[in-house]
């Protein structure tokens, strides 16, 4: 058995998968302010959990910020770093079974990478400051809450119609025949006096959603394409399926959210020693 395995080290989450042959092996996560023990700790309860040794891993692929306070070995394991645009782009064409498309990462802030299997191509097209750290640090002020996870639940109970204002609220002309009139003119426009916590917290969910929807449109459209693959810690909350598959209808985009979404980059790593 020679097993892969790729290590994604945040800034408070370290993700660890790992590869037997072209077999996925069950995704881990830790979480830890210090990166050096969260890879340590992650690696220990990795190898616990799916039952392998030390001695049956050929090689360690690492990436994310954190990954630049380790050396080139783990455990005496060789260790190589990936750049986080390549794992980006490898794990979200492997997790979407596509060949072309733009990879947005959605974690503390947003990348686009765009990708394309049969030339090889992984471009970094740029990235946006908005984020689960917006998110965080919004609802910090105005709920008191930072819990990304907390937030997703309180949002189940909110209402838009208390935070935004639509196309409808504004005309009952057809703008564009394939805009509806439930489109959001301006996020948080139409704030009511009685808009309750729950309404804050899915408004706060649908502009962090809505802003980083609309520049993976405009980077696919600048590639001519139509595919566009969601990774990251945020594309697993409750609301992301709903409101990006109206988006999706909307401007007519195949707007992908694959199993494991969460884990794209450190597969996309672990990817990396595959070749």
């Amino acid at each position: 058995m020679s097993i892969i395995v790729g290590i994604d080290v945040g800034g408070s989450t370290t993700k660890i998968v790992g590869f037997d042959g072209n077999k996925l092996l069950e995704p881990g996560l830790v979480k830890a302010n210090d990166p050096i023990a969260s890879v340590y700790g992650g690696f220990g309860k990795f190898t616990n959990d799916n039952k392998i040794s030390l001695s049956s891993i050929e090689k360690v692929m690492v990436t994310g910020v954190g990954s630049a306070f380790l050396g080139d070995n783990i455990y005496g394991i060789e260790t190589v770093h990936v750049n986080e645009f390549i794992a980006n782009g490898k794990g979200g064409l492997y997790l979407s079974d596509i060949d072309e498309a733009i990879i947005v990462s959605m974690g503390t802030g947003t990348s686009y990478v765009y990708s394309n299997r049969i030339t090889g191509e992984h471009s970094y097209l740029g990235g946006t400051g908005v984020g689960g750290g917006t998110l965080v640090g919004l609802s910090d002020r105005l709920l008191g809450m930072r819990s990304v996870q907390n937030i997703a639940n309180l949002a189940l109970e909110g209402d838009l119609k208390n935070i935004d204002l639509r196309i409808s609220d504004i005309t009952e002309s057809d703008i564009i025949p394939t805009l509806s009139s439930n489109a959001t003119a301006a996020n948080f426009g139409k704030i009511s006096d009685l808009a309750s916590r729950e309404d804050i917290a899915l408004g706060l969910i649908n502009m962090v959603y809505e802003t980083i929807a609309m520049l993976a449109i405009f980077s696919a459209r600048m590639k001519g394409i139509k595919n566009i693959v969601l990774v990251g810690n945020l594309s697993i909350l409750p609301q992301a399926t709903t409101i990006f598959d109206e988006l999706r209808r909307m401007f007519g985009m195949n707007i992908i959210i694959p199993e494991n979404s969460a884990y794209g980059t450190v597969i996309g790593a672990a990817l990396e020693g595959l070749k």
